[in-house]
């Protein structure tokens, strides 16, 4: 069991990036994550968008790759800042910042981008394998399980380590696709013209919205904020804005590559196939068995072990990825190859039951398909990036000037649109053909409107609620507020429930007018992160050891008026632990509690807290309304 908060924790701070080091030496000390970034960027998913999009539509979909390439330099310097300068990766942030069960939401939908990017990787390796060795799928999805061991080995070994194998799989796939281009003799004047914004079709949009899906990833946001905090650098104004310069850096050069890779993919396949009538070839096994003849034995070898290659890396920063959501919005703190092999079974499941139900020739249409999936969980990673790293009181002098802001909204909202518009179609189109229509609006309408509302909610609510505080790390109410609180004696023992939400000071009011100086108070939080029910008393979290300040200074500050006051601080459901507390000690009088008005959405899959307590004990409850 970890007791700290630190992202990736085995790793953190583990590269010296400061010193005396000057020049090269100390921008290349900063050189890595950007590289386990950018393979997620040309993994097998960029394979199947960038063969359909080539074989179907030529060099006039290289805009969009370009485009993709823009929209994720931004948005990666973005992830890279947030970690850099908050020390917190994207789900903690989150995870401090939304209510639970927005939380629960946005975990569950990062999640689903995870399998859905793991599903590309691991088939893609698979089909690398059955390529170059002629081995079952089924087979090589099963290998891919010992990715876990590799990855244990390459973190034990060192980040740098991991980094050096990285950018090796890398080399293999640019010097391939080098090598394939030389094979292939493209058309440099219609490389030019693809340069040039059109979309030719409706199913054109369709192939783009998975090229951005396959660039842009959401997983990748979640990894760069953490990954860059595996660098220790002075944590001072000048340090950070140098870390800050040096990652952009890192940036560039390795999603440059990145596009140049997905580039020449999609140009392979516009010289090779388009240009030959093959318009149809999305599927990566049919493109290997017709570049053979097209273009010789070798590169059909030299891109299934491109493909192996990106597979194989892609699958190692995914397995990273779902550590981190794991850890960041669940707080859930395990051993390290515990949750390695979790979030790989997570990846590996999914792609074995594919091969196993739908049969090896499904893995091109199931690959563009995992794409689309990753851009629609685009917004719902983007939107809370944007609001964070504009956000003063957590980024203070670090926040993001207005141009990027309007660059990253334009962003959000083009990826936010171009998803409704295919959700409406796909949906449209499945009410219209479907014989049964009536499952689509019961089962696929209901969780689209709650997707839709949950992105409304965390594209607006921070900015209606500019001064709410974070609830996980700062009280609503100071201890020096205490002091000038009205009271007025009523009750002796009085035991007071504390959130730490803006309730806090009409609570404390109210049992202070009810007692007065000559009543004892008992003040009571409850600790409800994952850690805390797993763990009890034994949890010792960032968030565990915040809550225990917090109720010392509430206590120091009301002793200071003379009030006789103790504190309990508990773990797991409020309740049950409060009821619990009240029932063990049959000296109270009366129980205060806060209530956080009327929600009908939480209350409906949560309950109430109120409710659940005052059925369960016998003394008086006082219930104070937000």
């Amino acid at each position: 069991m970890a007791h700290n908060n630190h992202s990736l924790e085995d790793v953190h701070e583990s590269v010296a990036a400061g010193g005396n080091s000057t020049g090269w030496k100390k921008i290349l000390a900063f050189f890595g994550p950007a590289y386990m970034i950018s393979v997620g960027y040309m993994d097998p998913g960029n394979w199947a968008t960038d063969l359909a999009g080539g074989s179907q539509f030529g060099y006039s979909l290289l805009w969009v790759l370009l485009m993709s390439n823009l929209m994720a330099l931004l948005l990666q310097s973005l992830s890279a800042r947030l970690g850099i300068v908050t020390r917190r990766d994207l789900a903690q942030a989150s995870r401090e910042t939304y209510p639970k069960y927005i939380n629960i939401f946005l975990y569950a939908l990062a999640e689903v981008a995870i399998a859905a990017c793991d599903l590309a990787e691991v088939l893609g390796m698979a089909i690398g394998l059955k390529l170059l060795f002629d081995l079952p799928m089924l087979w090589g999805v099963s290998i891919t399980m010992f990715d876990t061991f590799l990855l244990l080995f390459l973190m034990n070994k060192g980040i740098k380590k991991m980094e050096a194998f990285i950018i090796g799989l890398i080399a293999i796939i640019g010097l391939s696709f080098l090598a394939e281009m030389f094979f292939a003799q493209p058309d440099g004047a219609e490389i030019v013209k693809g340069l040039v914004p059109t979309i030719p079709s409706s199913a054109a949009l369709y192939i783009a919205i998975g090229i951005i899906g396959a660039t842009v990833m959401p997983h990748n946001l979640y990894l760069h904020s953490s990954l860059v905090q595996t660098r220790k650098f002075d944590r001072t104004f000048s340090g950070i804005k140098q870390a800050i310069r040096y990652n952009l850096i890192d940036s560039v050069i390795a999603l440059n590559l990145a596009f140049f890779v997905n580039a020449a993919i999609l140009i392979l396949a516009a010289a090779t196939f388009f240009t030959n009538g093959l318009h149809e070839v999305a599927d990566i096994q049919d493109a290997h068995k017709l570049l053979e003849p097209m273009l010789g034995n070798w590169a059909a070898i030299l891109f299934a072990l491109a493909l192996i290659a990106a597979g194989q890396s892609s699958t190692i920063t995914g397995t990273l990825a779902g550590q981190i959501v794991m850890e960041g919005y669940l707080n859930l703190r395990i051993q390290p190859w515990v949750r390695r092999i979790v979030t790989r079974l997570i990846a590996i499941l999914p792609a074995f039951l594919t091969i196993l139900y739908f049969g090896e020739d499904s893995t091109g249409e199931l690959l563009v398909l995992s794409q689309v999936i990753l851009s629609l969980q685009l917004g719902f990673a983007i939107i809370p990036l944007i609001h964070f790293v504009s956000d003063k009181s957590k980024m203070n002098e670090f926040t993001i000037g207005t141009y990027t802001k309007i660059g990253a909204w334009a962003i959000a909202l083009t990826i936010v649109a171009l998803n409704a518009n295919l959700v409406y179609d796909e949906i449209h189109g499945w009410i219209t053909n479907s014989k049964d229509p009536i499952y689509i609006w019961i089962f696929v309408v209901p969780v689209t409107a709650l997707a839709v509302g949950v992105l409304l909610y965390i594209t607006i609510e921070p900015f209606v609620m500019k001064s709410r505080a974070t609830k996980n790390l700062v009280p609503h109410l100071s201890p020096a507020a205490i002091k000038s609180l009205p009271v007025k004696q009523v009750y002796k023992n009085i035991v007071v429930a504390l959130d730490f939400s803006r309730t806090d000071g009409k609570t404390i009011s109210s049992a202070l007018q009810l007692g007065g100086t000559d009543a004892r108070y008992t003040l009571i939080h409850i600790v409800e992160t994952v850690g805390a029910m797993l763990h009890g008393d034994q949890a010792s979290d960032y968030e565990t050891n915040s809550d225990k300040e917090y109720l010392d200074q509430y206590k120091k500050s009301l002793e200071e008026l003379g009030y006789t006051v103790s504190t309990r601080l508990s773990f797991g459901s409020p309740k049950k632990e409060i009821p619990k507390i009240i029932t063990t000690d049959d000296t109270f009088d009366i129980l205060i509690l806060g209530a956080h008005g009327h929600n009908f959405f939480k209350d409906l899959i949560f309950g109430t807290t109120v409710d659940a307590v005052r059925h369960k004990v016998k003394i008086p409850v006082l219930i104070i309304k937000d």
